[in-house]
């Protein structure tokens, strides 16, 4: 297991994170070292345990990873290399205990066939018989891994086909909006036109207007 390093400067909360780490590390141990020699109920008990501590373990590390964002950049680095030790650690723990555990059940299947079978218990027909089933069950298991697949690719195809489907929906309402500004722009270059039109026809007429309002007054 990695090792803290006592003369290295650092955060004090990063150390106490550090020494709790090392005990649920030894307990983990602890638990991995007992499996082979428990029966059935106590083994499972000592490896719900097992597992709990490696939850603790696991939060440990996320809180040293907090700390860690907290201690000057000089400290961080080889901080850093001893979370990444502690990880690695954990995570070959977690391997071992997943081996031991079954291998302990299987030791403990195969072991009680043997007794059976010498015992007049199992036949050699029904042990192949019980290994026909256990291998029909783990091909429907299998098959239902592939139908779960199967249907999850199925539900993305159909996400696919209804997103590009609202991307053609989105491109018609571009091109229209486009189309209408075009209109729009369109429409107010002539409403321009025809105000300057207006305006020059004022110009010219209003002043005649004006001279034939007069004539007629005198």
């Amino acid at each position: 297991m990695s090792q803290a390093l006592d003369a290295e400067p650092g955060s004090e909360l990063f150390a106490s994170y550090e020494a709790d780490f090392r005990l649920a590390f030894a307990e983990i141990t602890q638990k991995i070292d007992q499996i082979p020699e428990l029966g059935a109920e106590p083994r499972k008990a000592s490896v719900r345990a097992a597992e709990r501590a490696i939850d603790e373990a696991d939060e440990i590390i996320g809180q040293m990873a907090i700390e860690l964002q907290n201690i000057s950049s000089g400290s961080r680095a080889k901080l850093n290399a001893r979370l990444r030790g502690y990880r690695s650690d954990l995570d070959k723990v977690k391997r071992e205990l997943r081996r031991a555990s079954e291998q302990a059940d299987r030791t403990e299947l195969f072991g009680a066939r043997a007794a059976q079978s010498r015992g007049g218990g199992l036949s050699a027909d029904d042990i192949s018989q019980d290994q026909r089933q256990q291998l029909l069950s783990g091909t429907d298991r299998l098959e239902a891994s592939s139908q779960r697949l199967r249907d999850s690719q199925r539900l993305a195809n159909e996400t696919e086909s209804i997103g590009a489907g609202i991307l053609t929906d989105l491109r018609g309402q571009r091109e229209q909006i486009v189309n209408s500004r075009n209109v729009l722009m369109e429409a107010d270059t002539y409403v321009d036109k025809s105000i300057r039109t207006l305006r020059g026809m004022a110009r010219r007429y209003v002043p005649v207007i004006v001279k034939f309002c007069v004539i007629m007054e005198s």
